[in-house]
Formats: C-alpha cells, sequence, structure tokens
C-alpha cells in the first residue's frame, strides 16, 4: 500500500478577490486555485498589478477573499475573525514587507523581541538576540531604525518574522527598497533562515534571478494564475 500524501501547508480553492475602488468594484483575483507542499519554496511572478501581492496577502491573512477558501495547517483562514487570524500568524507564521515597518521607538532588539513576548514566549529577548546575531546584526542589537541602514532595518525585519519559528514565511519584494548588493545578502539570509527552521517559503519578486532560487515559480497575470 502507498504511503498517504502529506496535505498541503497552505491551499486555495477558486479564491476571488474584489476591492471598493473609486470608479467601483475592482476585481484583483479571479478563481486561484493551488497547493502549496510543506517545504516548498515558491516564487510568485507577474507583471505589475498581476495581483501577486494581494494574493501573499491573502495567504496570510492579512486580506479577506471575496470568494473560496484558504486553508492553512489545515486550518480555514476564510472562517476566521481579525483576533484569530492575528493569533494564528503569530504562532504559525512570519511576514517580511518590502518596506520594513518596524517600531521607530524601538530598538531593533525590542522590535523583534515584543512580537514574541505579546505570543507569550518565556525567552523573547534571548531569542531575538540569536535572531539578529544570525542575520549579522549582533552588535547592533541596542540601535533604533533610523541608526541603521535599510540593508540592516530589513535584517532586523528578517530577524523579527524568523524568531517565531514559522511554519510558512512570506516576503512581499523583500529587496525592493535595496541596492544590488545588499538585496542579494537579504535573500541569502531569507534562504538560510528558512533552512534553518525548515519553513515553507513564499515570495513576491520581480527578479527572475530570485525567482530561479525557488523550487517552484507560479505566474499570475490579470489576477489569474498563467499558464504559459
Amino acid at each position: 500500500m502507498s504511503d498517504p500524501v502529506p496535505a498541503p501547508v497552505l491551499s486555495l480553492r477558486d479564491v476571488a478577490l474584489s476591492l471598493d475602488g473609486n470608479a467601483g468594484k475592482v476585481d484583483i483575483l479571479h478563481g486561484i486555485t493551488l497547493d502549496v507542499a510543506a517545504g516548498e519554496t515558491v516564487g510568485l511572478v507577474g507583471p505589475s498589478g498581476s495581483g501577486k501581492s494581494s494574493l501573499l496577502m491573502l495567504m496570510g491573512g492579512l486580506e479577506t477573499a471575496t470568494a473560496g477558501r484558504i486553508t492553512a495547517m489545515g486550518q480555514d483562514l476564510t472562517a476566521m475573525d481579525e483576533d484569530q487570524l492575528a493569533r494564528f500568524r503569530r504562532s504559525y507564521m512570519g511576514v517580511v514587507f518590502q518596506s520594513f515597518h518596524l517600531i521607530p521607538t524601538m530598538t531593533a532588539l525590542e522590535n523583534v523581541a515584543t512580537p514574541l513576548e505579546l505570543a507569550g514566549v518565556d525567552d523573547a529577548f534571548e531569542r531575538a538576540r540569536d535572531e539578529l546575531q544570525a542575520v549579522g546584526l549582533g552588535a547592533r542589537t541596542d540601535h533604533y531604525p533610523n541608526q541603521m541602514s535599510g540593508g540592516e532595518q530589513q535584517r532586523t525585519a528578517l530577524a523579527r518574522a524568523s524568531a517565531p519559528r514559522p511554519r510558512l514565511l512570506l516576503a512581499d519584494e523583500p529587496t525592493g527598497n535595496l541596492d544590488a548588493t545588499n538585496g542579494a545578502a537579504i535573500i541569502d539570509l531569507l534562504f538560510g533562515l528558512r533552512d534553518r527552521h525548515g519553513s515553507t517559503l513564499i515570495m513576491v519578486t520581480h527578479a527572475p534571478n530570485l525567482a530561479a532560487r525557488c523550487s517552484r515559480v507560479i505566474g499570475l497575470r490579470d489576477g489569474r494564475l498563467d499558464a504559459a
């Protein structure tokens, strides 16, 4: 008898997204159906406006689908309210944005440790220090965002996303605000953190060389999966 096929870590079924704009309803995504297996690295690619970032936001429960069903780790995200989604993300997901979204009045260490404290992690500051060390910022833990370069701020954001040891790591153009050298370093760190924690990585990118590092590439065009 063959071994059972493991359930996908993330599953979308006929997912659609529409938003209200100035000229009325705008259809962003149409009938997206896909599965992502545990441990995969997936690149989401496509032209600007194709719906890549919107799809990633749906996957992370940061946007609400207009239709369809999204399950992550076997739990139905589309049935959760905002508080339930926030708790789920805190427990299972790490998210890295193009903009760093650091709290300016907190040091790098506090930016990484505070979400862990909110999640009830006993060794929040010790774990945060370890994660900052892992991204090369062991000597910058007491610096505030305005005392750090863009590359250092994104490293801090990576440490914050990685610190909960997430099963699912989502990244939306993580090198978009960085020069080529810092961008390449961030991608190396992102894949390294993914390997360190055994996370599933889904990354939106415009860069073909970054997509090529993923085990699977999914294209979008006009809000639909691109079969080309």
